[in-house]
């Protein structure tokens, strides 16, 4: 049998644990490691900081490109070990398991003073540190992280998930003596659920620790992230308007489907990873990282003129720029907000009609004893968008996951929605129209491919409200479209097309 040898890493084995802390496969945190000037890991005085241990993988990749880094200006290596792990590598565990995991993995032991530790230091948590902290509650919600007092107002024995690198107005005041350092890298936790009524609510709070970072005015920042910023909502407007706005954010590798990033991991939006370099200004250099889409890079402002939000897609800026030449209105003011006539997604009404006033409502249609995804309700339900009712209408999903691989339908389907229909939370409604015969005309404009690009320009979640539309242009719905008469009219070329027919 041939002698093979084989010398697995065993951080690759728990990287994909949960979508809120996800631990970073080896390979990834050294791609991140990358981005950096690689004079850094030379200089005997480099720090770096990475506040959201949970392996302990950055840290222990750090030490290894600095141990070969400083091998001419510190031979002896026991010393440069020591050096390096005194002077230049620190680290906060977000939990009490993640900081005994992370010390093992850079001390070779889960307590840096035992004379297993590979450096010995005079305590047990040495540079990798971690304190146990309460939420600080205000009006129901910790101040600091918005946590639930209901969720987490738990026992001293159990994980309070009480970040210590946000927990502080100060982050300065957590080091000795105002230190400062040169890199601050890492992947943060994503999310925090604050849900009571539903059970699965959760808040982002990776730009948090983004923010936190920034007060300690390190000279690189670079983090591993979900890309749903990039079109905010849900807390996220501010933090994706201070991004979009910084030009020393110089790079960003953009990974649509986050299984290319994570195996195994779907993260809805996709994940990214950036370099903030502070003292750098200009622009950015994006690429886009999915084998099917878009491999390209390119050197771009991060907010192009016209636009509120990140353009994905390094090939989607030139169709873009095409189809807002024409400086026509937007499709959006047609869609609804969420919720159209105030009736939850929970409320599914009833299958027959009890009274004559009641009005047909399409509902999600996974309910099996709802035939074709209609019930009854009676007109008192409709607490808002009393007006549409009479309308002629279309009804749209307001929620498309889309899979974890393009191409994808981008939006739900259509369908007409007669006067004296209502619908649920399940739908947005497009309208108002003059006929169905119009609405079918707007409804194969939906349907086309130009129409769902556009749209995924600025969808970066599952859920698909009034703010995706905003790059669609209006059109004269008096006859069908199709993509043809689309690509004709708005001048794109052949390699324009063959990439939206790629999404």
């Amino acid at each position: 049998m041939e002698n093979r040898e084989y010398n697995p890493d065993v951080l690759n084995c728990i990287a994909n644990l949960s979508n809120d802390e996800v631990f970073t496969p080896p390979a990834l945190a050294n791609q991140v490691l990358d981005l950096l000037p690689q004079e850094l890991f030379r200089n005997p005085r480099t720090t770096f900081l990475d506040p959201f241990c949970k392996s302990g993988i950055f840290l222990r990749e750090i030490v290894k490109r600095l141990d070969r880094g400083l091998a001419s200006q510190i031979p002896d290596r026991r010393q440069r070990i020591d050096h390096i792990m005194h002077r230049q590598v620190y680290g906060m565990a977000l939990t009490e398991l993640t900081a005994l995991l992370s010390r093992r993995t850079l001390y070779c032991s889960k307590c840096a003073d035992s004379p297993h530790s590979v450096s010995h230091f005079d305590d047990a948590q040495g540079h990798v540190q971690y304190r146990a902290l309460r939420h600080t509650w205000v009006n129901g919600k910790c101040k600091y992280c918005g946590a639930s007092k209901e969720v987490y107002d738990r026992g001293s024995a159990s994980e309070q998930y009480a970040y210590q690198f946000i927990h502080t107005d100060n982050p300065k005041k957590l080091f000795p003596n105002d230190m400062k350092f040169d890199v601050i890298i890492g992947n943060p936790p994503y999310q925090l659920n604050v849900g009571v009524e539903k059970e699965n609510y959760a808040i982002a709070i990776y730009d948090r620790f983004i923010n936190q970072a920034k007060k300690l005015n390190p000279k690189y920042l670079t983090m591993i992230i979900p890309a749903r910023w990039y079109a905010g909502g849900r807390g996220l407007d501010d933090f994706r308007d201070s991004m979009l706005h910084d030009n020393r954010i110089r790079v960003i590798h953009d990974f649509p489907e986050s299984i290319d990033c994570f195996p195994g991991v779907e993260i809805q939006g996709g994940i990214c990873y950036f370099l903030w370099d502070r003292d750098n200004y200009g622009l950015c250099s994006v690429t886009t990282h999915n084998s099917n889409i878009d491999n390209t890079c390119m050197e771009r402002p991060l907010l192009e003129k016209g636009a509120n939000t990140f353009i994905r897609y390094n090939k989607s800026v030139s169709i873009l720029r095409k189809v807002q030449g024409h400086n026509e209105q937007s499709f959006d003011k047609y869609v609804s907000s969420q919720t159209p006539f105030g009736i939850i997604t929970s409320y599914k009404g009833s299958k027959e009609k009890v009274n004559t006033s009641d009005l047909k409502m399409y509902i999600s249609g996974n309910e099996k004893e709802y035939k074709g995804g209609t019930a009854y309700a009676p007109i008192s339900m409709v607490t808002k968008g009393d007006y549409m009712i009479s309308w002629h209408k279309i009804f749209i999903p307001k929620a498309y996951g889309g899979g974890m691989a393009f191409p994808h339908m981008v939006l739900g389907n259509p369908f007409y929605g007669e006067p004296n229909t209502i619908c649920n939370q399940s739908y947005l409604v497009i309208g108002e129209f003059n006929n169905k015969e119009e609405c079918l005309n707007v409804i194969s404009y939906i349907k086309t491919k130009l129409f769902r690009f556009l749209v995924l320009q600025k969808k970066n979640a599952q859920d698909a409200m009034r703010g995706v539309y905003s790059f669609v242009p209006l059109q004269d719905f008096s006859h069908p479209w199709t993509d043809e008469m689309l690509y004709k009219k708005y001048g794109l070329d052949e390699n324009e097309i063959a990439f939206i027919e790629s999404m």
